[in-house]
């Protein structure tokens, strides 16, 4: 049974931590032959579970030394329909997948959680298509019925809420959050950002959270920006505007490159991950209201330790520090 699914802790004040650049710390770092950036093709592996276990369990750690909340986002961002069909996975061992990270991820919070800790499940969802191009756009109504397959899987196992992560393009987000809707799910949408604070469509982020919400009528438990730096959108969020209040994630890349950039390069730009921390901690003082922190690519343990350090002993979340 989801023990938040109909009372997200992260509504509230306190702060939450979640995990940093999977794909990129699997790739670069573990040195892992990870096919399409799709890290749930590990879940049908003794020694790829572990990978992921480990992976996990130090985050956990950074959270409870924090006093923080944590997110576990499932390795499910590329486990839907066309990207499972590249691996020759039949839709019964695809919603197995699905349900199997978020059983990994139950059993870790049996095992990590406490008072101080509060241990969300979200089942991640990534774009049908790239991550950093609207190459294959669709409707509303024809993303809700492609991601309804994998958003049914998650409302039947204890996954608490489903994160779309990297949409590019407010359409696919508004069909993941009707999809989401229906299937009673909590459901947090992360767009992605280019150099410029704009979506790669050209919209503004303003534009799109508006858009969405009047198109759901508000059913995004909140909003998140990923996969861009700081530096990319914190002119955006420095004005004093309504739809900002809905913003209440981060999870930004450690590099300052553009998303061509980082798509043409062979190697890992990890930033500086003190750097990130006082500019994570910038950010929330301007908008206290964002309390679900973390990172995207080039970011690891060290990059959220930071974040940790530099966030938890903020004014408003101080009393989390004690």
């Amino acid at each position: 049974m989801a023990r938040y699914r109909h009372a997200l802790p992260q509504l509230s004040d306190k702060l939450f931590l979640t995990d940093g650049g999977l794909e990129t710390t699997l790739v670069f770092h573990e040195k892992v032959d990870l096919a399409h950036f799709a890290a749930f093709d590990l879940m049908t592996k003794v020694e790829g579970r572990e990978k992921l276990r480990s992976y996990f369990i130090r985050y956990l750690a950074i959270a409870k030394k924090a006093k923080a909340g944590f997110i576990f986002e499932a390795p499910t961002w590329r486990a839907s329909r066309d990207w499972a069909e590249k691996f020759g996975y039949s839709a019964p061992e695809l919603a197995d997948v699905n349900r199997a990270s978020i059983e990994m991820m139950a059993k870790l919070r049996n095992e990590f959680e406490t008072r101080e800790t509060p241990m969300v499940l979200s089942g991640c969802i990534g774009p049908r298509g790239d991550g950093y191009k609207p190459d294959q756009r669709m409707s509303a109504a024809e993303a809700e019925r492609y991601h309804t397959e994998q958003i049914r899987v998650f409302a039947e196992t204890e996954a608490d809420m489903v994160t779309a992560i990297t949409m590019n393009y407010v359409e696919e987000a508004i069909g993941i959050a009707r999809a989401a809707d229906e299937a009673d799910m909590p459901v947090a949408i992360s767009f992605t950002l280019e150099t410029d604070g704009r979506l790669p469509t050209g919209q503004t982020l303003k534009e799109a959270i508006v858009a969405v919400d009047r198109a759901t009528g508000g059913a995004p438990a909140y909003f998140m920006i990923n996969c861009a730096h700081p530096t990319h959108f914190s002119e955006v969020l420095g004005r004093d505007e309504p739809w900002i209040e809905r913003v209440r994630g981060l999870r930004a890349n450690a590099s300052k490159r553009s998303h061509a950039e980082l798509d043409a390069s062979t190697d890992l730009d990890a930033g500086n991950p003190a750097e990130l921390g006082r500019e994570y901690r910038g950010l929330l003082r301007m908008h206290p209201q964002i309390n679900v922190l973390g990172g995207c690519c080039g970011t690891d343990h060290r990059h959220v330790e930071a974040i940790a350090g530099a966030c938890v002993g903020h004014e408003r979340h101080a009393a989390y520090a004690a």
